[in-house]
């Protein structure tokens, strides 16, 4: 099992996120369609900015994020290099991390990506099981 991204202070709703998709304006709003898919996951998903960009956990262990630059956005998967991506959606060559770009004016496979931000919740999600379950045992 690779390693996990923990942050204890994630919370159930940061403030600070809904003003930082608010400064970003047009970018800002498409982040917010998909990072709020990602808070709709589970009653488990905690969020906090992480490196000054939206984060989500599950719990404690971050799943995804979404992150803004000058001409796109970037929704991306903390495990994706290890995540079915049947759409071929994800970019990347990093060992763990993947992302998919957004444009603005430029479609994206919704369908594709919805199902991409629940795979990566509940892979992360099994992941805490198993790490819960170790940590129980005798």
């Amino acid at each position: 099992m690779n390693r996990l991204m923990r942050f204890p202070s994630a919370q159930l709703r940061d403030p600070a996120i809904d003003a930082w998709m608010r400064a970003h304006g047009e970018l800002g709003a498409i982040a917010q369609r998909w990072f709020d898919t990602m808070r709709a996951c589970g009653a488990d998903v905690r969020e906090l900015l992480h490196d000054g960009h939206p984060t989500a956990c599950v719990g404690d262990a971050a799943f995804g994020y979404v992150n803004a630059f000058r001409a796109h956005v970037n929704v991306g998967f903390f495990r994706g290099a290890e995540i079915a991506d049947p759409a071929g959606l994800l970019e990347g060559t990093g060992k763990f991390m993947r992302h998919v770009k957004l444009r603005p004016g430029q479609d994206a496979d919704a369908q594709a990506l919805r199902a991409l931000i629940r795979t990566a919740y509940a892979d992360m999600r099994a992941t805490m099981e198993v790490i819960e379950t170790k940590a129980s045992l005798p």
